[in-house]
């Protein structure tokens, strides 16, 4: 392999900046002022960055990309808009697909509907059933067809882990909440291997262009009517198709208990040995989400009563995240409300530093939970892009949540005050997979100009703006911070690490902060091969 010598830009380092990184074998052989490294290497091939930034590639520590890319090849309704658009594009979805006997994919937005509940009436002119997954993965709208194969009718009990939404006279309103989904996503047609496997390298071909060599799928189970995911990564790992860097949160069914925990070991040791794929976490959702009342709060909610949902039983959730811990295994929460964030805080006292233990999402934690990240040594694992005045956020998180607890929100400069570890990660296809949208608002607490929320008329409004972040912390999330979390090599710029890059179009260090998200990444390498 040629050596590369990356120069004409400025290189990020843990230490600031260099002029320089040779790259030799796969792996970075020196960081430094350039004209050193033409001296140890005159003959390296050389790599103008033209005024950009070398950085390393991205890790997104909590993303669903086979997931997303499945999505991609469905009926995606997250490029548009309201009712209008949604039914216009799943009208020509349906007459170009008229071989399909369900109409299903997702991304429709809960604030494009009245208290974010559209209607199965609204699905009816469809001749087949339809299972359409909500942006955030926490609902699914379905037609009445869909309801009448599942059986489900004003008599049918929501689930110990859901809810069904219902008209007035009962009957089900088209409308699925978390558990409640599996009543209907399991009965629609089940991706083939081959889709599962051309979805995990659609999404793959995504990320690259977006500078990620690496990242922890955050659900690696069946779930919410989806799939197992192990069988398609054990593949694409073992053929060499897989190459970037992956770890798989198995996923915690929160319908059984530590009897579960025999099959999660051997499904962790059915990946080992393997260069580009280890399933060493266990994925653990505490609750829901804040816009359905099912994120699980200390204090009822402001409109509806009620303090949501902790989907394993606090009393018993310490100890099985003790006997994981003890396995050696790495526990990943989702935590949306502060109730679930203290349970988490709670389970993963005294358990042992080297797993990496990690919270994701933190939508809101208490004043006094904030320094127990660090007391603790837990990963604060950040979706920065969430951190908006945007339409899910002023119509239905703050006012049902109130104040104090809607200034709780999204609390990452004080974690960083306090000492806590970060990283950070998209969630896609929840959001996008952009890391320079999401630096973008962690930065600016605003939203990115052209996202699919910019419209909103308080978008360009910061949100809690004393919670913003410097453009080095959360570029370090996204980098060491990520890698570090998934115990991977790479993440930094420094001799003997694998040569995972990312060549962004600009300096965004050099431009106002509320220019970053016109940054690009115009080149991805993977052990010093370009894969985009």
């Amino acid at each position: 392999m040629t050596d590369l010598l990356f120069r004409g830009g400025r290189a990020f380092t843990p230490e600031g900046f260099a002029e320089a990184v040779l790259v030799r074998d796969g792996r970075i052989a020196a960081v430094g002022r350039e004209s050193d490294l033409v001296r140890l290497a005159p003959h390296a091939e050389p790599y103008d960055l033209d005024g950009g930034l070398l950085t390393p590639g991205f890790t997104d520590a909590h993303i669903h990309p086979i997931q997303a890319g499945l999505e991609r090849a469905q009926c995606e309704l997250s490029e548009v808009f309201g009712l209008d658009a949604y039914t216009t594009l799943i009208a020509d979805y349906a007459t170009q697909n008229p071989h399909k006997s369900w109409i299903d994919g997702g991304g429709w937005d809960m604030s494009a509907f009245p208290g974010g509940l559209p209607h199965r009436t609204q699905l009816d002119f469809l001749d087949r059933p339809a299972y359409l997954i909500q942006r955030d993965h926490h609902a699914a709208w379905v037609n009445t067809r869909a309801l009448e194969r599942a059986g489900i009718t004003k008599d049918t009990p929501d689930p110990a882990d859901g809810r069904i939404e219902r008209d007035p006279d009962g009957a089900p309103s088209g409308v699925l909440h978390e558990g409640a989904m599996d009543l209907v996503g399991l009965l629609t047609p089940r991706p083939t291997p081959a889709d599962q496997a051309a979805a995990l390298l659609d999404a793959q071909r995504h990320l690259f262009s977006l500078g990620i060599t690496g990242w922890q799928d955050a659900i690696v189970g069946s779930y919410a009517g989806s799939d197992d995911q192990l069988p398609t990564y054990l593949a694409a790992a073992a053929d060499g198709t897989l190459k970037a860097r992956v770890v798989g949160a198995l996923w915690w069914d929160r319908a059984q208990g530590a009897e579960q925990i025999a099959a999660l070991a051997a499904r962790r040791a059915s990946a080992e040995g393997l260069d580009r794929f280890r399933a060493t976490a266990v994925k653990i959702m505490q609750d829901g989400i804040a816009e359905n009342f099912t994120a699980a709060v200390i204090e009822p909610y402001c409109r509806c009563g009620g303090t949501g949902l902790s989907y394993v039983d606090p009393q018993r959730l310490g100890g099985y995240v003790k006997e994981l811990d003890t396995l050696g295994f790495q526990v990943h929460f989702h935590a949306i409300g502060e109730r679930a964030v203290r349970e988490a805080l709670d389970a993963l006292t005294g358990t042992n530093p080297a797993n990496r233990h990690h919270i994701a999402h933190l939508q809101i934690v208490t004043p006094p939970d904030v320094p127990r990240f660090a007391a603790l040594n837990v990963t604060a694992n950040l979706q920065p892009l969430w951190a908006t005045h945007h339409a899910q956020m002023d119509e239905l998180c703050i006012p049902y949540l109130g104040f104090p607890r809607s200034d709780w929100q999204y609390p990452f400069a004080d974690l960083v005050a306090h000492g806590t570890r970060l990283a950070a990660g998209s969630d896609w296809p929840v959001s996008s997979a952009d890391p320079i949208q999401a630096m973008h608002v962690a930065v600016n607490r605003t939203e990115p100009p052209g996202s699919h929320n910019s419209g909103y008329p308080t978008a360009a409004t910061p949100f809690l703006p004393g919670q913003s972040l410097t453009l080095r912390t959360i570029l370090t999330a996204y980098t060491s911070g990520s890698a570090w979390l998934n115990d991977s090599p790479a993440g930094i710029l420094e001799p003997g690490r694998p040569a995972d890059l990312a060549v962004l179009d600009r300096d965004p260090f050099t431009l106002d902060p509320t220019d970053i998200w016109t940054t690009r990444v115009t080149a991805t390498f993977v052990d010093g091969e370009q894969v985009h």
